[in-house]
């Protein structure tokens, strides 16, 4: 049963890739509003669990509020989709006019300095985006950390999609990523990791809105053993094709206490930055998960 549905789900992804990136760009997003419409229609979990997630961010916002939320979340999250389908036919030309990022500054002064650079970003509008902007516009290559996904074919052609873009993609599975992603650093070159959300036991309690959630170690981890500059970035949606961001300022590692003390006051500043561009556009945000620790408590 498994693996007819891991075939029908790698079928679905690949008709996507292949069609998608054949529409006109308006029929495409057209059809990615219908699409997040029919699904938000039905309130399934995805939904529901956006629906709550977004509860925390905005806590004043009635049920009328949050549904509308939720309904322009899930065409926010169906952009991605249609956009991430269209990315490796697009003109790379347009990386630089169709995305535009307050105090990129901070990005070059970082990576001029030769230190390394890590930029951790949350799930919001279209990271992927954000990394084609990285190779295409500011033409640097960077090295980023895959989760393995199911059918094997289905993490295949992502990897060769990020590929495609410009990006080294290793895998998430397996203690190999760190080792690699530190000697990047070393030799003074950019890694890119989406951090809002870790459930492992190495994850890092944080004050998210307000309740305890898991964040990974990891950026704060490679920032202190490798020197490398540690900066926050956020992203959000403009009218289409626009998406705006923002590099934050530089989380230095603190100057007295142990690596668990300094790791968890690094991770809960990269919280705190992702915190403030959520705040700000959270129907951008695309986490259809669980995400605070008491809301896993609820499962059976």
């Amino acid at each position: 049963m498994g693996s007819g549905r891991d075939k029908l789900v790698d079928g679905l992804y690949g008709l996507g890739w292949a069609g998608v990136k054949k529409l006109p760009e308006p029929a495409a997003a057209a059809l990615g509003r219908r699409i997040a419409d029919t699904v938000w229609k039905r309130r399934g979990k995805s939904v529901l669990r956006l629906e709550s997630n977004l509860a925390r961010v905005v806590p004043d916002a009635g049920p009328e509020r949050l549904r509308a939320l939720s309904r322009a979340g899930m065409r926010s999250y169906m952009r991605y989709w249609m956009e991430s389908f269209r990315l490796p036919a697009m003109d790379p030309r347009r990386f630089g006019t169709d995305v535009t990022m307050k105090d990129e500054h901070v990005l070059r002064e970082a990576l001029a300095s030769g230190r390394g650079v890590i930029v951790a970003l949350p799930h919001l509008a279209n990271w992927d985006l954000a990394g084609a902007w990285v190779t295409g516009h500011v033409g640097v290559p960077f090295t980023t950390v895959a989760e393995r996904l199911k059918p094997e074919s289905l993490y295949d052609r992502f990897v060769a999609y990020r590929q495609s873009l410009g990006m080294e993609v290793l895998p998430h599975s397996g203690g190999a990523a760190f080792g690699t992603l530190a000697r990047r650093l070393r030799a003074g070159g950019m890694i890119c990791l989406v951090a809002d959300r870790d459930l492992s036991a190495s994850g890092v309690e944080v004050d998210f809105f307000g309740a305890t959630a898991r964040m990974p170690a990891g950026p704060a981890l490679l920032a202190q053993q490798t020197g490398a500059v540690l900066l926050p970035a956020t992203l959000y949606y403009g009218d289409a094709p626009k998406m705006y961001g923002r590099i934050h300022p530089e989380v230095e590692v603190p100057g007295t206490g142990t690596r668990t003390e300094k790791t968890a006051a690094m991770t809960q500043a990269l919280a705190d930055a992702f915190a403030s561009g959520i705040a700000e556009h959270p129907e951008d945000w695309h986490m259809l998960q669980r995400l605070w620790l008491d809301d896993l408590e609820e499962r059976p």
